[in-house]
């Protein structure tokens, strides 16, 4: 699964990364840097609204007939193996997909003492986007509600000591398909939907004060010394 991650990279960072993207202005303070992004909090998405503009969605995926919008503090991740059977998930596949930015992400390593918090990112820091879904969903009183999930797959060669799951992460190159607007058929994008190439990546122990969420400081992402 996956259920933190960082964004931490800066306004000029994150435009070079996603050229395509259209970043509001007066939006540097809402984008970070985060350390310990969370379940239920904000995280910055690129919806498929055929807009490709940077937006915030909540992370938990609340599906349009939920009565309880506590329901997405469930779904923060969705299993590419079963999108097509869940119907929390089946219709978003099809129809509302993101791109969500980030540029580390934390799991944790079974140990004989314990769990080790684990800080994983690209060997050169670049941000990344993982493969989202989104929904809208309107209260009883008329509000509405944009949430998220990250879809999951199996882990790659690096994450397998560490955890038997990822978080997809689509390369440069999928972003355009994975935006496409409209519904689509889902097949050709089944393809995209599989772990992330092991060699570009690092990950390394850090500090247990990433597993309170609370804390969200510059020190989380720092190597722990072993």
């Amino acid at each position: 699964m996956c259920g933190r991650f960082t964004l931490t990279a800066d306004i000029q960072t994150l435009q070079d990364a996603f050229p395509f993207v259209n970043l509001p202005e007066g939006m540097t303070g809402a984008v970070g840097p985060r350390f310990n992004i969370a379940p239920t909090q904000p995280v910055a998405v690129v919806p498929n609204d055929g807009k490709n503009r940077l937006d915030f969605f909540v992370w938990g995926l609340i599906p349009s007939w939920a009565k309880d919008p506590s329901i997405g503090n469930r779904m923060i991740n969705a299993r590419a193996e079963t999108l097509l059977e869940k119907p929390s998930f089946r219709t978003a596949f099809r129809r509302r997909r993101c791109l969500i930015l980030a540029d580390g992400f934390y799991e944790w390593r079974k140990t004989a003492g314990g769990k080790t918090p684990m800080f994983i990112q690209m060997e050169d820091g670049k941000p990344f986007a993982f493969a989202g879904l989104w929904e809208f969903w309107r209260a009883p009183d008329s509000s509405e509600v944009l949430s998220c999930t990250i879809i999951t797959t199996e882990p790659n060669d690096l994450m397998t000591p560490i955890h038997n799951r990822m978080p997809v992460i689509l390369p440069e190159s999928a972003y355009s398909r994975w935006l496409e607007s409209g519904e689509v058929d889902p097949g050709p994008l089944v393809e995209l939907l599989k772990p992330y190439t092991a060699s570009p990546m690092r990950a390394y122990p850090v500090s247990p004060l990433v597993n309170n969420p609370k804390n969200d400081l510059p020190e989380l992402i720092t190597p722990a010394r072993i």
